[in-house]
């Protein structure tokens, strides 16, 4: 007959316990370097998978995310996005296509970007440190020596780790007061989605133009002597735990195991939940047809109606090099001059702001196109409810954007 714990339930063996105090690496180091920007960082805490921000290096700047960003005025450009940037306008959840509207500006009366300190990162670490004060308590309780010495070194390991992973971000400045162009921007994403910011030199600077950059508190080799008393500290927690008594390493084995559960739930939440952005105010701008478009024509013709320029798309190389593409974006620029600015913008009984109507499907297909007679066959027998022009742009659209929804730089030539 088979049997289980066999001499009885005193006989259970957990000394494979100490594992789960290095087990969740992915879900600790998903938030790590905002985790770091807290003084929160600093407190005594059980911490899963400690070994995890024990490194050899540090990161000098925060990781940037896919994107192209160009100015619209200025006309430079970038092929990253930014980590703070990326954070505060969450682009990538926008839609396939879509064209949204940004007006950035600065509250100086708020905190400068960091940490929030009432996010989910700042309830995990108040968690650890009150599971260590419980288990704190019960090892006093139970008498046991080995638990006791095996929290107080697993608890501190976490401020440690704190200490020399401490650092304070830095955005760079403009020093010069010459004046310079406007700083409103353009952030293309790979599902062929664009933002429009405006915002003046100052914040673009800040936010777009140059890396932001981590100023540790501690330098590199008092770095290097804290991962070596860390990396000490986490193996002899480890051994005092195994040989804990039964009963603790019951309970060590729960905090554990809710910690791990607790961590990776907060992986899952978004971004800017673990951050202070309140600096900047957001204020999105509404137009006529809101943000979604059909295809990549409309997106792009949108986006230009909006910048009241071609010049980005040109050198950020988002619409091909081609003779019929450079004459398609030379008529929307005269289609753009051909309407003057107006103040107050225009707008419709929704409130939305109006944008020049152009049919910029029928003018991509008569640049492909210019001869009536070397048009697709389709197009002539067509009888959709959309009219030639559009079916041809929207067949264009589909033929040359990849399945990361960016165009490629080619055009067809032949139906």
């Amino acid at each position: 007959m088979m049997k289980f714990l066999s001499g009885g339930f005193t006989n259970l063996q957990l000394d494979i316990v100490g594992f789960l105090a290095i087990l969740g690496e992915g879900s600790v180091l998903a938030n790590a370097q905002v985790s770091a920007l807290s003084n929160f960082s600093y407190l005594p805490r059980l911490l899963p998978a400690p070994q995890a921000l024990i490194k050899t290096s540090r990161p000098e700047r925060l990781a940037p995310s896919t994107g192209k960003v160009v100015g619209s005025k200025s006309g430079g450009i970038r092929h990253q996005l930014n980590h703070v940037a990326h954070i505060l306008h969450s682009g990538h959840s926008l839609t396939e296509y879509s064209v949204r509207c940004v007006r950035l500006t600065k509250n100086n009366d708020n905190p400068p970007v960091r940490a929030s300190a009432s996010g989910p990162l700042t309830w995990l670490s108040v968690l650890g440190c009150v599971m260590s004060i419980i288990l704190v308590v019960l090892s006093v309780y139970y008498e046991d020596g080995m638990a006791l010495l095996a929290i107080i070194l697993l608890s501190f390991l976490s401020t440690i780790v704190g200490v020399g992973s401490k650092w304070v971000l830095e955005l760079p400045r403009r020093k010069a007061t010459r004046a310079v162009p406007a700083g409103d921007v353009v952030i293309f994403y790979p599902q062929g989605a664009f933002m429009v910011i405006r915002c003046d030199e100052d914040i673009a600077r800040e936010l777009y133009w140059a890396p932001e950059k981590c100023h540790y508190m501690v330098g590199v080799q008092m770095y290097r002597f804290i991962s070596l008393t860390g990396t000490i500290l986490l193996m002899f927690g480890v051994i005092a735990l195994a040989n804990a008594q039964l009963t603790l390493q019951i309970f060590v084995g729960a905090a554990y195991i809710i910690l791990n559960a607790a961590y990776w739930l907060v992986a899952a939440l978004p971004p800017t939940m673990h951050w202070d952005l309140s600096l900047y105010d957001a204020h999105v701008e509404r137009y006529a047809g809101g943000d979604h478009n059909d295809n990549f024509t409309q997106a792009l013709w949108k986006a230009i109606a909006i910048t009241r320029a071609t010049r980005w798309a040109r050198i950020a190389d988002i619409a091909p090099e081609t003779d019929q593409w450079n004459h398609w974006l030379a008529k929307a620029q005269a289609e753009i001059d051909s309407e003057a600015p107006t103040e107050p913008l225009k707008r419709d009984a929704n409130g939305d702001i109006l944008l020049p109507f152009w049919d910029c499907q029928k003018a991509l297909s008569d640049s492909l196109y210019p001869d009536e007679q070397e048009k697709p066959r389709i197009l002539r027998r067509s009888s959709s409810t959309l009219n030639a022009a559009g079916r041809l742009a929207r067949d264009f659209d589909e033929a040359n954007v990849g399945e990361d929804g960016v165009y490629a730089n080619t055009v067809a030539e032949e139906g």
